[in-house]
């Protein structure tokens, strides 16, 4: 049986699309299990666009449903994104009319994850998403398959590339934000509209996708807590790193009695840590279990070739007909994980103010945090050249962040301060 001929739809011929339609076509028999690929259908938005590889002698579908049920389709691949319309109504058609399904849409999964693997799972068919996080990075099959003997206590790490390669360009070039990412624009680091990315969505997804994975539950979206890196600042970079640290977008779930909390934010990562060491459009993940312990990858998050190799993996996988819960446990036993009240989280923190200069002020900022039980740990005052007041910098010793929030409230209240003082997580990993 796994010798057979394996007939292969793929919707969304983007750059993903492309770089698979090519491999298949220049190896199709690539299976370690053996068998076939051939591909006899693909639909995309546009039929006449420019593209790497010619399609003139595929079915041509516009409907991706239409391509999922073809009766010439045995395996549907899915990559057109965006967790509703098109994406999903034609993963749901596959799954419905018992075909296999491997997609690389991190939106779909971490939304719909469940409810697609009950699907699936009724069918007996696979569902396959290992391209959706880290791209060739085979995060997704080492939570969901070989770490199957541990329990896993977190997972945290860089996971977009668009706005790892942002905060590297802008401590490497002294440049803004707005700045980098109209280059990172041009260059194709970045969408058009980039709010996915640098909002911190697209993290929140892939992240959601781990949690499930890493804990045994189902995805849960909607708890993850998001902050992006819009509101980095080159003096906050500038400063951090006068301390000894980097700043990166860390996505990160840790499991505890209460619950779990997921959450994406940007954070304080020590300039000797492997994470602040993976600069530019590279993803990175620790993943720490109870038996195993402490395990690191790295590697490229996005691009054609990484992130079609890891769809022809799965296409591999699905060739040698195993079949097994979509997550780690059957659909049927997944359950959205309990959220915990991230005010109880406990944390240090970097705190960065703008003063008027004057007298007392560090003295008031000092009493104001001890009087709320906030314990400072290092302290940085640097003239800024064209600043309106002093900047003040400090971090604080782990401390609950519902107990910062209201030093910090105290602290904007008072006269000698000018903005709003700027708060960022130092990472725990």
């Amino acid at each position: 049986m796994s010798h057979r001929e394996w007939r292969v739809g793929v919707a969304g011929l983007g750059t993903v699309g492309a770089g698979l339609l090519k491999f298949l076509s220049d190896r199709p028999d690539f299976a370690p299990a053996g068998g076939r690929t051939r591909i006899t259908g693909v639909s995309a938005r546009s039929r006449s666009r420019p593209r790497p590889f010619d399609i003139s002698n595929l079915a041509w579908f516009d409907d991706p449903v239409a391509l999922a049920l073809s009766p010439d389709v045995d395996l549907f691949v899915e990559l057109i994104g965006g967790s509703d319309g098109p994406a999903k109504a034609a993963v749901e058609a596959a799954l419905n009319a018992g075909k296999p399904v491997v997609t690389a849409n991190k939106a779909l999964i971490a939304e719909h994850g469940a409810e697609l693997a009950a699907l699936a799972e009724a069918k007996g068919v696979p569902l396959l998403f290992e391209a959706a996080v880290m791209g060739g990075t085979p995060a997704v099959k080492m939570l969901r398959e070989a770490m199957v003997g541990d329990d896993v206590r977190s997972v945290a790490g860089i996971l977009n590339g668009t706005c790892n390669y942002i905060l590297t360009e802008m401590e490497r070039g002294g440049r803004a934000f707005a700045e980098v990412l109209g280059e990172a624009q041009k260059l194709g680091y970045a969408e058009s509209d980039p709010t996915m990315d640098v909002g911190g969505f697209d993290a929140a997804h892939k992240i959601s996708i781990l949690a499930a994975l890493a804990f045994g539950c189902a995805p849960n979206y909607a708890a993850a807590e998001i902050e992006g890196v819009e509101q980095v600042a080159l003096l906050d970079i500038q400063m951090a790193r006068d301390l000894g640290y980097r700043i990166k977008l860390i996505a990160s779930a840790d499991r505890s009695p209460d619950g779990v909390l997921v959450r994406v934010h940007p954070s304080l990562v020590a300039l000797d840590h492997p994470l602040a060491q993976a600069g530019g459009a590279l993803n990175a993940l620790f993943i720490e279990g109870e038996r195993i312990g402490r395990i690191y990858i790295q590697g490229p998050g996005a691009g054609a070739g990484p992130t079609a190799a890891a769809v022809a993996a799965d296409i591999a996988d699905v060739m040698t007909l195993a079949v097994r819960p979509v997550f780690q446990k059957p659909a049927g036993d997944l359950k959205p994980f309990t959220p915990v009240d991230p005010s109880r989280s406990m944390s240090r923190a970097y705190l960065r103010l703008l003063v008027k200069e004057q007298p007392g002020v560090i003295a008031a900022v000092s009493e104001t945090l001890a009087e709320a039980g906030v314990s400072i740990e290092s302290f940085l005052q640097k003239p800024v050249e064209e600043a309106q007041g002093v900047p003040i910098v400090l971090t604080t010793h782990a401390v609950a962040e519902s107990v910062l929030s209201k030093a910090i409230e105290q602290i904007a209240a008072a006269p000698f301060v000018l903005e709003r003082p700027r708060l960022l997580r130092i990472a725990r990993i």
